[in-house]
């Protein structure tokens, strides 16, 4: 986020009574998964931009879900909820919040499913500092678009920390046929669209941000694709991490608070709500790309980070984390694959 909100603890009211039940749907086996997380842009700013070519591409070419939010605002509890299945009580960006949860990490090692993140512009495998370089004014790293280093449980162990690396090492993993089975991956403030107060991104030059999105996207897909030992059943899942921010104070400074599927709540008179009600973080672009992904699909039913993390677990066998086991109001993405057999 381009500020650091006002840290508050969330009544976690979860949606239910506005969310029809949902039906169950079989997810495909899937051989590899990868997360590319990118920042703070509406589907509306991106699917269809002259200056995002390549995303717009992607989403007519394979698997796009036109009713996806993020779960709430700002950045640090989206990649939380991703994660672990809840934001956890933070509305916050703060970078000094750290996470004693259960999270997916937990549930791959459980179930001996390797992973492995990429961070750009991390300067050394399992980097604990919050930002790189300086401050975050300046840093084109920060930890808050990282989430593995904010569980205890990681920060806490070298071993797991060595697989928090710079993303300069996927390259070579892609060639080599080292990619791990979960893959994350996350683009500099520049390349994820976010930007920075000034230089080097500024925030004031919106059409560059997303330029600059649509080239990483552009790079590394393509290298992931052709990757030894890529299969039909490895899929690629393309998203920003929430809506736009525009700075509107009656929704925390966003372009709105829309969302669905145990989005959080708040009570009325909130800063970051002042009417109160599901403050969740709007619309968002999301796209599948892979061999087992429907082709020129677009997908109406409505999804959030939840209902990644529980399409993630259903394929794999692992057990559900926080509200993704509340299997009657987040679905799976089942409906982006081609054979849900």
């Amino acid at each position: 986020m381009r500020r650091l909100a006002t840290a508050f603890a969330l009544i976690l009211t979860s949606v239910f009574a506005a969310s029809p039940h949902v039906r169950a749907a079989s997810v495909p086996k899937l051989d590899r998964v990868v997360i590319i997380m990118l920042e703070n842009h509406s589907d509306r700013s991106v699917i269809g931009d002259p200056a995002a070519p390549t995303i717009t591409q992607y989403a007519h070419q394979y698997a796009y879900a036109a009713n996806f939010y993020g779960v709430t605002h700002p950045s640090l509890p989206n990649y939380l909820a991703i994660t672990s299945g809840s934001n956890w009580y933070s509305n916050s960006d703060d970078p000094t919040q750290r996470f004693n949860h259960r999270n997916v990490v937990d549930e791959l090692e459980a179930h001996h499913i390797s992973w492995k993140a990429y961070m750009e512009h991390m300067p050394s495998p399992g980097f604990m500092d919050n930002f790189y370089p300086a401050n975050e004014n300046v840093a084109l790293y920060v930890i808050r678009h990282n989430p593995f280093m904010l569980y205890d449980d990681i920060r806490n162990n070298a071993a797991r920390r060595a697989k928090v690396v710079p993303l300069d090492q996927l390259a070579a993993d892609a060639k080599n046929g080292t990619l791990a089975k979960y893959i994350w991956i996350s683009p500099d403030v520049c390349k994820d669209m976010h930007g920075t107060p000034e230089e080097p991104c500024p925030y004031a030059k919106d059409a560059d941000l997303r330029r600059s999105g649509d080239d990483f996207v552009k790079q590394w897909v393509p290298v992931l694709l052709h990757a030894k030992g890529w299969t039909k059943h490895s899929v690629i899942f393309i998203l920003t991490d929430e809506t736009t921010y525009n700075g509107d104070k009656a929704t925390g400074g966003w372009l709105n608070a829309d969302g669905c599927c145990d989005a959080p709540a708040l009570p009325p008179g909130t800063a970051l709500l002042p009417k109160g009600g599901t403050y969740g973080g709007g619309l968002i672009p999301f796209i599948a790309v892979g061999g087992i992904v429907k082709r020129g699909y677009v997908s109406h039913l409505e999804y959030n980070h939840y209902a990644l993390l529980r399409t993630i677990e259903d394929a794999w066998g692992l057990a559900r984390l926080g509200f993704t086991s509340d299997t009657a109001n987040i679905r799976t993405l089942a409906d982006m694959f081609a054979n849900p057999l």
